[in-house]
């Protein structure tokens, strides 16, 4: 019996046609959550925003909604990408913390709790998928992207294109998300004065479906998007009330 409604913790997770993926991911996650010793005061809820797939995942998505209580599903009308799939969770979720992780099963959903005991000292944690399960070009234009990203925006996260990161309610609250900034959550919540830290996480082959990303959309776009990024740093207000 829990004593609260508000949900403890939201975890947020974009879907583009990964159907063979959709019922273990929330089965793992269920059984993780559900093991927590907050569950047990208040609710979880797993959130999935269904970007325009075409695979059947929006009917199986809703499927899983009426299985589960704790599972809630937005549909979008077309494909929009990352970005509005997060920006969509995160305003359409309630929970005191928002954990995100990919629906491709290459996350572990198990990594959540070697991931929240950091949550109480900082206000973002990162996952960092040290021993990467991607073919050679996937790993090296994120390294190539990791170590250019890091050097313009000083953030020293390692692996900002890891997924699986846990936020404090306040830091989504204060993003204003753009097409491609999910890509650099953890810089955007430096800008605003927010904690950030990371924790190596454990990497998966993927076992169905296939990659929505490459050199072209991954790469490329991403070192586009620093400019932005750097503009907004040095644009930032950043201001304090003295005490009345």
């Amino acid at each position: 019996m829990t004593s609260s409604s508000r949900p403890w913790a939201s975890v947020v997770i974009p879907i583009k046609d990964e159907r063979d993926n959709l019922t273990p991911l929330t089965e793992r996650v269920i059984k993780v959550l559900s093991a927590r010793a907050e569950s047990r005061q208040a609710p979880f809820e797993l959130v999935y925003i269904d970007d325009g797939s075409t695979d059947g995942s929006g009917e199986l998505l809703d499927q899983l909604q009426h299985n589960y209580p704790m599972v809630r599903v937005l549909h979008f009308d077309r494909n929009y990408g990352q970005s509005s799939a997060f920006d969509a969770g995160f305003k359409h979720s309630t929970g005191d913390l928002v954990i995100t992780l990919d629906g491709d099963l290459q996350n572990d959903p198990a990594d959540i709790d070697r991931m929240l005991p950091l949550i109480q000292q900082f206000d973002l944690v990162c996952g960092w998928r040290k021993t990467r399960n991607d073919n050679l070009v996937r790993k090296l234009s994120s390294r190539i992207a990791n170590k250019v990203r890091n050097a313009v925006t000083g953030d020293r996260v390692h692996d900002t294109g890891c997924s699986l990161k846990i936020f404090r309610r306040a830091v989504v609250e204060k993003l204003q998300l753009f097409t491609g900034m999910h890509r650099f959550f953890p810089a955007l919540a430096l800008m605003h004065g927010f904690t950030v830290t990371e924790i190596p996480v454990s990497h998966y082959p993927r076992a169905h479906g296939i990659s929505k990303y490459g050199v072209g959309n991954r790469l490329f776009k991403s070192l586009y998007d620093l400019i932005a990024v750097r503009w907004m740093q040095q644009r930032c207000l950043r201001y304090r009330l003295r005490d009345q």
